[in-house]
């Protein structure tokens, strides 16, 4: 199949066993109102076009929302790092996961979707029930290249000053978020996997990731071959 120009009618269904939106659990405190963000959002975009939105993560393999186009894109300024906690769909507030967030510096691909402008006003606001309850990103529009042209799509960015900013992280510690955090969504170790295999599929390469992948599974491997019982719950100092 040439990703490079897919034209569908509908998105994916969400695989089996997935537990569903948030909701289900009881959220952390929200660092900000994500209301104003939304609303923000909604008017810089005006709802005249057609939404474009931009996936560097589990957006690109689980979108739960309708798009007529999709296209593999890059954008310059900012690049995926998993440096962002998790509280709530990879993680918990006792045992914090970690998922994706797009920080300044280098660059990214990813895939960007267009939505029509009938269906965009629904669209985000699922968006935020997914990657705002607690307002943790900053949603910014971001000039994408593809293949065929330029667009500006709507983007969720990571602040280094973001309280959810895991800053560096050990190659040890990385290993027990693998190996013991879970959330409403599944494990961090699963979330990984999925956008590592998912970026392979169309042509992506993520050098970092897939090194964080592969040390842990050398590790699952290696207990795996020692009988060894599996890892201690690692639990972090820091409850916030």
């Amino acid at each position: 199949m040439n990703h490079d120009r897919e034209i569908v009618g509908v998105a994916p269904e969400p695989p089996k066993g997935d537990p569903g939106p948030p909701g289900l659990d009881p959220l952390p405190t929200p660092l900000r109102d994500p209301k104003p963000m939304l609303d923000r959002v909604i008017d810089e975009w005006g709802g005249h076009q057609d939404l474009w939105l931009f996936g560097y993560g589990s957006l690109i393999w689980r979108p739960e929302f309708g798009f007529i186009e999709r296209h593999p894109a890059r954008v310059h300024g900012w690049h995926r790092a998993l440096k962002m906690w998790s509280r709530v769909n990879r993680g918990t507030v006792d045992n914090p996961g970690l998922v994706f967030g797009l920080l300044s510096g280098g660059s990214c691909r990813g895939m960007v979707f267009r939505v029509p402008a009938a269906n965009g006003l629904e669209t985000l606001g699922r968006l935020w029930l997914r990657e705002m309850p607690t307002g943790v990103y900053d949603p910014r529009w971001l000039e994408c290249v593809t293949p065929h042209c330029k667009v500006k799509a709507l983007a969720f960015t990571l602040s280094r000053l973001s309280p959810n900013f895991t800053g560096e992280l050990s190659d040890e510690r990385y290993r027990h978020i693998f190996a013991s955090a879970v959330g409403r969504y599944g494990s961090s170790f699963d979330y990984a996997q999925q956008t590592l295999l998912e970026l392979k599929r169309h042509s992506i390469h993520d050098a970092a990731l897939a090194r964080l992948v592969r040390l842990a599974e050398n590790r699952l491997s290696a207990e795996a071959d020692g009988g060894k019982p599996p890892s201690p719950l690692y639990r972090p100092k820091s409850r916030t």
